[in-house]
């Protein structure tokens, strides 16, 4: 291939990535429900099941509350998706409790996808609400 002929190659494949990404763009932001950003309807679930894995002792955590999804983003460089908030005390031992700990829950898809760890910015000001269920977690 020469010089020009490459550059043109280069070039579709530019344009190709320009408008893959444009329409991957336009998906995430629908708001019907659909994608990426779905309402995660199940939260609550998705978090109990999240916290069995997260935690090395589910059991008799004290103090749980947890926040209604809302649609923001992490960051600058992170694209907009549904979080909500948890606050909880978790044992660190047989007898000892950790303290309050918060952590942010972010949902892709309207399922769970990861916990951030220090979410100061996220969870600032959300409104949170008893959540027993995490509380009578078990193994």
């Amino acid at each position: 291939m020469n010089g020009g002929g490459r550059r043109r190659h280069v070039g579709l494949i530019i344009i190709a990535l320009a408008l893959s990404a444009c329409g991957h763009h336009r998906t995430d932001e629908t708001g019907n429900g659909e994608g990426v950003n779905a309402y995660p309807t199940n939260y609550k679930t998705d978090i109990l099941a999240a916290m069995r894995v997260y935690l090395g002792d589910p059991t008799a955590i004290r103090d749980a509350s947890i926040s209604e999804p809302v649609l923001k983003s992490a960051s600058l460089i992170m694209p907009s998706r549904y979080m909500l908030c948890v606050r909880f005390n978790p044992k660190k031992t047989a007898t000892v409790y950790e303290g309050m700990r918060e952590v942010a829950a972010v949902f892709v898809a309207g399922r769970f996808d990861q916990f951030v760890e220090t979410p100061k910015e996220l969870c600032a000001g959300v409104t949170y609400a008893p959540f027993p269920e995490l509380e009578k977690l078990s193994r």
